[in-house]
This record gives C-alpha cells, structure tokens and sequence, in this order.
C-alpha cells in the first residue's frame, strides 16, 4: 500500500514538475542557461574544456592535472564557471523566485534553495553531466564513474542570515557530487569535510574548504561533510549529485560494503546531532535541536570505538576534564 502511494505521489509531482517548467518558459531571462545542446560550453573555463578533449584524444590526464588541485585526499577543487554565468545563473532563479512558481525544496536537510531540474535545466546539467562531469569523474573515481552517470539530482542552496545558516554533517544521496560556488559575497561558510562513510576514519576531520566563485569541488558523495555557519552575505552553490546505476548494482558500491569498526572517538567538528548517537557526549545539542537527543544510529554498536558503549552512546568527556 505504501509503495503504491509513494508511486502515485510521486508521478503527481513529475507532473507538477512538467507543468512548472511549460508555465516558466516564456518567462525566463538568461534562455542560454536552459539550452541542452550548446550547453553551458559558452561559460566553461577554456582551459578545463581543453585539457578534457586533450585527454580523450591522447588518454594523457596531464593537463587535467594542472588544474585540479588536491584539497585533501579524494577531495578536488578546480575553476569551472566564469563570473557571467555566477551572474547570471543568480539573476536567473532570482527572476524565478519573484514568478510566484512553486519552489521545491533542495533535499531533506536544506530548507532554502531550489531544485534547478525542476525549472528546466536540466537538458543543459545533463550536457554539463557528460561533457564536463563525468570525463573528470573518470580520472579521479573511476569505480563510481564505470560505465556513465546516468542520472543527477541538481539543485542549489543558499546560506544567510534568518535562514539557513550551515549544514549539519552528512553524506550526500551520490555517487559522486560536483559542489559549485556561486556567490554572492559572504564571510564564514566553509565547508567542513571528514572521513569516508563506513571507514574508520569517517568521523575524523580532514580539512575546511573555504568556497571561492565559480570553483567546483568534488567528492564522493560517501564522504562526510557538512556547512559552516555563514558570517555575513549570502551564499549560493550549485550541487550536482550524480547518480550511476550500474555501480549501485554491482559488489563494489559502497552501501554493499562493511561498516568498519570506529579507529577512535570522533572529533568534534565531524559530529552530526542528527544522525550521531553519541553527539551529546562531546557537544550541546544546538538550539532548536533537542529532539535529536537520544537518537540517531551512527555508530552502529558493532563498529564503536573502544571507549563508547555500544548499548549507551559514547562517555560523556567533557564531564572527565
């Protein structure tokens, strides 16, 4: 009964979807941003689209690798968009906003935002997915890539003040995931990035990745992470979650994998109040929060690490200092 409800749901909002997308045509201000043909080719950092036809030609990654800087390990980051589309791209779902059209929200976590696919963008995505995404994908996770991406789930957030301010700690529902930043101007907002899900090092802190404008990020979408808290101004950043299901069907795909035992107690910046069971032993619950008390299921009690009990949540180590 519930699938048949999930399935009747669902093609009522695909249908609400197609019926956005005709109402917004007319209207749009930037039509080059829709366009699946051309793509975004237009506003692609040439030397990106360069050194990716270099290496399909010649199977060479050098001048792939000239560009991608290698922020932590299995954590990238490269100049992607130019500052017109930034401009543009913003101007555009500003000019959607003030249509008065349905808005759907981004994902579970994030409350402000937009599901760009469902404005009609995602013919130009997809051209984005093939010629752009999935070549880089190839190179730096080539289990993940195998084969093709064949879907994306695309969609922006945004970060200011009396909104959302960050993004509790999480993994993202991808095989890989494209992060773009788009601006605008703002302080504070960095991205926090962790371990691997499922390894023992998944809560333990790597590195915090402060966003520059039209620069990319890419990650597996297994990896934790979660938003800073924005300063000041306000951020916007394209996400791209790119989906491939022959590796989901195959034995390599990481929710097929085993949960590794927890190599130590987790550091505080890698805690997630929603989904970590022992997050009250180390932090306060933030504000607002305190129905995740008690809750969660990270760790399961098989992969603790040596001083958390498996049926109790973690010590409470700060009573111990």
């Amino acid at each position: 009964m519930w699938h048949l409800v999930a399935v009747v749901l669902l093609a009522q909002r695909d249908h609400d979807v197609g019926r956005i997308i005709n109402a917004y045509k007319p209207h749009r201000l930037h039509p080059g941003l829709f366009d699946g043909r051309a793509g975004w080719q237009q506003w692609i950092h040439p030397p990106l689209l360069a050194a990716i036809r270099q290496g399909q030609l010649t199977g060479s990654r050098s001048e792939i690798d000239k560009l991608l800087r290698n922020e932590t390990d299995g954590v990238y980051s490269f100049q992607i968009l130019s500052d017109e589309f930034c401009d543009f791209f913003l101007e555009e779902l500003d000019h959607y906003y003030e249509t008065g059209l349905p808005v759907y929200r981004p994902n579970s976590m994030n409350n402000y935002g937009i599901i760009v696919n469902h404005i009609g963008m995602k013919p130009a995505i997809t051209w984005l997915q093939t010629n752009v995404l999935h070549p880089l994908a190839q190179l730096l996770f080539p289990t993940q890539a195998q084969g093709g991406f064949d879907g994306h789930h695309s969609f922006m957030v945004q970060y200011r003040a009396g909104e959302d301010l960050g993004l509790d700690m999480h993994t993202d529902d991808s095989d890989v995931t494209f992060n773009i930043c788009l601006g605008r101007n703002f302080t504070g907002a960095s991205l926090t990035i962790c371990g691997d899900s499922r390894m023992p090092q998944h809560r333990q802190f790597y590195m915090s990745y402060e966003h520059v404008r039209g620069r990319a990020l890419v990650h597996l979408g297994s990896r934790r992470h979660g938003a800073d808290d924005i300063h000041t101004g306000e951020r916007n950043n394209l996400i791209v979650w790119n989906q491939n299901s022959r590796y989901r069907a195959s034995a390599q795909y990481v929710n097929r994998q085993p949960y590794l035992p927890e190599a130590t107690a987790p550091d505080p910046r890698c805690l997630s109040y929603t989904h970590d069971r022992d997050f009250g032993s180390f932090l306060d619950y933030p504000p607002g929060k305190d129905e995740y008390r008690g809750g969660g299921w990270c760790p399961p009690a098989h992969a603790c690490y040596d001083t958390m009990s498996p049926e109790l949540g973690g010590r409470n180590l700060r009573d111990e200092l």
